[in-house]
């Protein structure tokens, strides 16, 4: 350790202010799911100035910690504060984000996943001294109702206008009428998705987690789409079915024990001149290339979610969530396919396509 005369006293301001940072915005994460909770963002947008009595009145909720939460918000700079009115304002940009799920920018979702996350940071702990995993369905249930909320506003903006056009012939074999597998499904969101957008194709949905799928059953029957679009459980690795013209993995391959494996199985069940779709966080080959907040998000949810999902598994192959380019193209071209490029790409994501 070092002693006082190795310490830079300008380094030490510098990391301790970082620190103090950090810990706010740690607490703020969960009033952040406090407020998302409570309606406290949504009676704010597009309401203008309002005072704690007044959120309070428009929310039924108590005054005083009303107004803690605000002061706190204020502090954070997700709300504005007028000392001469007493009154808080949520700004236009920042109700985009916390206000509405909807929105392409929705966040609040994320606040949900990573609070959920931090539940089972004890438990992760302690695989660090055994090497042993945790596996997707052993997580506190908020992870799997914020996962789907985090990641689907951003798969409806780009999904069906742009990831699959960009894709070779894909659009318009589901515009004429294809047979889809989407592998890792979730709550089925971005299986929906696809079938609100190409009516004249079909959708099975697969995930080893038997909850999620009782979720995508009752998504699809809500959506009107269940004579044409089923969920299953099924793992990667053995799903059912042959003769897809589309298989789709979101988010989920670098969570494999054995994504070489899946790939394989992914293969067999296409058709001759299917194409595999998988969408995974943005990332560079390099550690280095992901020293930066979006790798740093994706490092973080990493070790408590996704490598010990891998971990979990057989083939523990831990790809993590910053795998890149490169080692998802290994992991492909492992299972027997001979064509891997980068079709598309957002500020978090990247999309490949794989063929025979």
């Amino acid at each position: 350790m070092s002693t006082t005369t190795d310490i830079d006293p300008t380094a030490l301001d510098t990391f301790v202010g970082q620190l103090i940072t950090e810990l706010g915005a740690a607490f703020n994460a969960g009033l952040v799911l406090i407020g998302d909770e409570l309606g406290l963002y949504r009676a704010m947008a597009d309401a203008g100035p309002l005072t704690s009595t007044e959120l309070a009145e428009h929310t039924g909720t108590d005054e005083r910690y009303v107004r803690e939460w605000l002061a706190a918000q204020a502090a954070g700079g997700y709300v504005r504060y007028d000392p001469e009115t007493t009154a808080f304002t949520l700004p236009p940009e920042h109700a985009f984000t916390l206000a509405s799920d909807e929105s392409p920018a929705a966040f609040a979702g994320a606040f949900q996943l990573a609070l959920s996350a931090l539940r089972d940071a004890p438990a992760i702990g302690a695989r660090f001294r055994t090497g042993a995993g945790l596996g997707w369905h052993e997580h506190d249930h908020d992870l799997f109702d914020g996962t789907e909320r985090f990641f689907r506003p951003g798969y409806a903006v780009h999904l069906t206008s742009e990831w699959i056009p960009a894709l070779d012939g894909v659009e318009a074999k589901l515009r004429a009428g294809a047979s889809v597998a989407d592998v890792g499904c979730g709550h089925g969101a971005s299986t929906i998705l696809m079938a609100e957008a190409f009516p004249a194709s079909r959708f099975v949905g697969f995930d080893y987690h038997e909850a999620s799928i009782a979720v995508a059953r009752t998504r699809a029957a809500s959506a009107g789409l269940a004579d044409r679009v089923r969920f299953e459980v099924a793992p990667a690795a053995t799903f059912p079915g042959s003769g897809y013209d589309l298989v789709t993995m979101f988010d989920c391959l670098h969570d494999m024990g054995d994504p070489s494996g899946a790939a394989a199985h992914v293969r067999r069940t296409l058709a001759p001149d299917g194409t595999w779709m998988i969408v995974e966080p943005r990332a560079g080959d390099r550690l280095e290339d992901n020293l930066n907040p979006v790798g740093r998000l994706f490092y973080c949810a990493s070790t408590l979610i996704c490598t010990p999902a891998s971990m979990s598994q057989d083939g523990r192959a831990a790809l993590g969530a910053q795998a890149g380019q490169a080692r998802i193209g290994d992991a492909v071209t492992g299972g027997g396919f001979s064509h891997f490029r980068r079709a598309a790409e957002t500020p978090v994501n990247f999309v490949f396509e794989a063929r025979a």
